[in-house]
């Protein structure tokens, strides 16, 4: 379980592709604080760490993750957020984020607004059904507001802080995301249908 604060902006240092999915390692600070076994976000995907190591750790990702994620585009060199799994004690910053990727989303607009920036993403319909205005979502892992929705994308508005410390302050047109639609909206879908969502 996450909240979708980042805590660094790691590097990929090294991607091992083969039929049975890729392995990473990822550079950052925060790997002093992992140890094997421990769950660990990469752009809001929940991965777990196989080795810690030199300022580093390494992970696996499966086939059906690579299906849903951005991570299947992943190079040498990409910067990725991460966040460490949230312990009982901590705060609720942000909202509750699983690390589940629902599926990615394409940035189709970026405009500056004052110090802040506004980033249009087009998602699919089967997730754009969960997402309200003024309403949680989480990109590449980052837990942000809704500030703007139409039929076939959303609005964020990314502060300062944001732009900085996470990737988001790199994208541009055609970028691919990492979504995850709240939890919460899946759960009442299901109870008021008593269906699985799509």
């Amino acid at each position: 379980m996450f909240t979708g604060l980042v805590a660094d902006l790691g590097q990929v240092v090294d991607v091992e592709r083969s039929d049975g999915g890729v392995r990473l390692r990822v550079a950052s600070a925060l790997s002093h604080e992992l140890s094997e076994g421990d769950s660990v976000a990469v752009n809001g995907v929940c991965l777990t760490a196989i080795a810690v190591d030199g300022g580093a750790f390494s992970t696996d990702v499966m086939n059906e993750t690579l299906k849903l994620s951005s991570l299947a585009e992943i190079a040498t060199g990409s910067p990725v957020n991460l966040e460490l799994a949230m312990r009982l004690t901590d705060r609720l910053g942000g909202h509750i984020v699983q690390g589940h990727v629902d599926g990615v989303g394409t940035v189709t607009s970026t405009a500056p607004d004052g110090f802040s920036r506004r980033v249009t993403i087009e998602a699919p319909p089967r997730l754009l059904r969960y997402v309200v205005h003024k309403g949680s979502i989480t990109v590449d892992g980052v837990s942000l507001t809704v500030s703007g929705l139409d039929d076939r994308s959303f609005t964020v508005s990314l502060i300062p802080e944001t732009l900085e410390r996470t990737n988001l302050g790199r994208a541009e047109l055609g970028t691919t995301v990492n979504l995850e639609v709240d939890v919460l909206a899946k759960y009442v879908e299901r109870l008021m249908h008593g269906r699985s969502a799509e």
